[in-house]
């Protein structure tokens, strides 16, 4: 007797753990609560926002450059495939459609060294005041609103800046969008 209950325990769990993924497959897949269309462009609080980080670095001597703002589900699945079917070092942990790049809420920065060339060298000093330039542009962007990459418990994103709205992704998939209003700006 004793025997029939645990197998049933047993079945009962694997049934329920089946009907648990199942669920959890759905809601990934599940469809927009809303038929809104994808953004095709970075958002526009997050344009104002990023001209005027580069502004106020370029006012503490430092030079940034925007390298990547919104990114189509197309070209987030070929950053997604560098190191794993494409040759190269993994750039992304976030498939299409799980980036904040493909919702328009994301940039990636780089600094400009003296000769005009990107760099990612987190220690560089261009303004010779003692500190990372690259610091300083992350003090400006979170003080303009943006959540840094870099403090980041997992994957490590040093170059990114993004502004959720207190969306996540999964809302974002599901259709809902932050203002478009610059009054929004923090």
């Amino acid at each position: 007797m004793k025997i029939k209950r645990t197998r049933s325990h047993i079945l009962l769990s694997c049934f329920a753990i089946i009907i648990l993924l199942l669920y959890i497959q759905a809601l990934k897949t599940a469809e927009p609560i809303e038929n809104i269309p994808l953004p095709g462009e970075l958002h526009p609080v997050l344009a104002y926002q990023s001209d005027l980080l580069i502004k106020q670095a370029e006012a503490k001597g430092i030079r940034v450059i925007i390298t990547d703002d919104f990114r189509s589900y197309h070209e987030q699945e070929e950053l997604y495939a560098i190191g794993r079917t494409a040759e190269g070092k993994i750039v992304t942990q976030a498939q299409a459609g799980e980036s904040y790049h493909n919702f328009g809420l994301a940039v990636d920065f780089a600094l400009l060294n003296d000769e005009g060339q990107a760099i990612w060298d987190m220690d560089y000093d261009g303004n010779l005041n003692g500190q990372s330039d690259w610091m300083e542009v992350v003090g400006l962007a979170k003080g303009l609103g943006f959540e840094w990459g870099g403090d980041w418990r997992q994957f490590k994103d040093y170059p990114h800046l993004q502004m959720d709205f207190g969306l996540s992704i999964r809302d974002l998939q599901r259709g809902e969008r932050p203002p478009e209003q610059t009054s929004a700006i923090k």
